[in-house]
């Protein structure tokens, strides 16, 4: 059986027999905009009870109701990887999280720091795109989206056993310096501004013990092109494409 083609992120337990309610921006999106209606085939996760083929049993314009079948992937869940990055305009921001759900983030981190233009997020919508990124790539987890905190105070509570990379334009050899940091289950990715770090920020980093600093080649990238960058080369390399 073939798995069915609109696929909804739901904040509710799922099961055999588990009735599932729908928002009304859900039922609005199935039963109006999808026009879809009792009996249609649905397939919905929660972010921890992988994915299930789910039945509409209810369709109104404001409610609805969903019935789960049966469970048609296994939770999977993405590497221990987290992406930090200093927000930039709204749309390349939310490319920003689009790319690193689809790229397999655990958690996703903005950070305020010396030369980022952004003083405030929208947390909430940052969230909602996380969750539709999910929704389309097929992913069975939504990583959660941080409010912006400054790079200083993340740094001072940071926890030793995660390691942190960090893009430094100065250097050369992107692979080369990924490949020699030590081996570690709890991973980190830092992205700065557009302006790039500071050189207190550069030097406080390179001081660290839980911090390498790495390359991302000889061009100088756009922001939202170095975390696609950066996320590729450490999937690639100590993550789940390997």
């Amino acid at each position: 059986m073939s798995r069915p083609k609109i696929r909804l992120f739901v904040d509710h337990p799922l099961g055999p027999g588990q009735t599932v309610p729908l928002s009304r921006e859900q039922a609005n999106y199935l039963f109006n905009v999808m026009r879809l209606s009792v009996g249609a085939e649905v397939a919905v996760f929660n972010g921890s009870e992988g994915e299930w083929r789910a039945t509409v049993i209810e369709a109104g314009k404001r409610a609805g109701t969903l019935d789960c079948v049966e469970q048609i992937a296994p939770q999977q869940r993405p590497p221990d990887l987290w992406l930090l990055f200093a927000p930039i305009k709204k749309a390349r921001t939310d490319f920003i999280v689009e790319k690193a759900v689809e790229l397999g983030a655990a958690r996703i981190c903005p950070v305020q720091t010396d030369f980022t233009n952004a003083e405030r997020i929208r947390q909430d919508r940052l969230q909602a795109h996380a969750v539709e990124a999910a929704e389309q790539c097929l992913g069975t987890y939504v990583p959660p989206v941080d409010d912006l905190r400054k790079l200083s105070d993340l740094l001072a509570d940071w926890p030793e056993d995660r390691h942190l990379v960090f893009a430094d334009e100065s250097l050369l050899g992107a692979r080369e310096s990924l490949a020699a940091a030590p081996e570690a289950e709890k991973w980190a990715i830092l992205i700065g501004p557009e302006g790039g770090f500071s050189p207190q920020e550069r030097e406080r980093l390179r001081a660290l013990p839980f911090v390498t600093p790495i390359s991302l080649g000889p061009r100088i990238l756009r922001a939202d092109t170095a975390a696609v960058a950066a996320l590729t080369l450490w999937q690639s390399e100590r993550g789940d494409w390997r």
